[in-house]
């Protein structure tokens, strides 16, 4: 999980790995994702249909994130659904590490944890580098044809696909509110709202 290096103005982290540009792109839900398909592929989880369950071999593997060893754990004495599982997940301290880190570095707002600009700029700056798969940034719509794309895209809603066109769409909803005076309600920017101001 090699990091990408910027050099900004920003008091931003030089390094973002995986999970940071996962949470930036979707939230705990892209990083729930990401997870999946990264656990799969080195063999330390099985997933059948929308259940999770952790290899023998997975429980103490030294090299895993945090995050990923979270998952490990959770899924370690039964499988576990994966709605369940990302309920889980995103109110655990890895996820509270990476968002507090955010905000101090000024790549999320404070309170509602919408990407600044700088968050954004960092998230293209990751896109653009060639240095994550694309299903970091596209979700499971990203993966091939077959069973691991439609388990992992069983995981959370919204549909696979939709992810970035609803974000944009709760931005502008967010930027009208603000502009005339009302609400709109807000969520988790980087899951399905976002971007505000620096």
């Amino acid at each position: 999980m090699r990091g990408i290096f910027r050099r900004t103005a920003d008091p931003a982290p030089q390094t973002l790995d995986l999970y940071d540009v996962a949470y930036l792109t979707g939230g705990p839900q892209r990083m729930m994702e990401v997870a999946l398909v990264a656990l799969h592929e080195r063999g330390m989880v099985r997933i059948r249909v929308s259940r999770v369950r952790a290899v023998d071999e997975a429980v103490d593997h030294p090299d895993a994130h945090p995050f990923e060893r979270a998952i490990v754990d959770l899924c370690r004495r039964r499988s576990r659904d994966t709605l369940s599982l990302l309920g889980d997940v995103r109110t655990g301290p890895e996820v509270e590490e990476i968002e507090r880190r955010m905000v101090s570095s000024g790549l999320l707002t404070r309170r509602r944890l919408w990407r600044t600009r700088a968050g954004w700029r960092h998230l293209e700056e990751a896109e653009q580098s060639g240095a994550f798969p694309a299903y970091v940034f596209e979700g499971p719509a990203a993966l091939p044809q077959g069973a691991l794309r439609r388990n992992v895209g069983e995981a959370t809603p919204p549909a696979p696909g939709l992810g970035r066109r609803l974000i944009r769409l709760g931005d502008a909803l967010d930027d009208w509110g603000s502009d005339h005076g009302h609400d709109t309600g807000g969520g988790h920017s980087c899951g399905g709202g976002g971007g505000g101001g620096d």
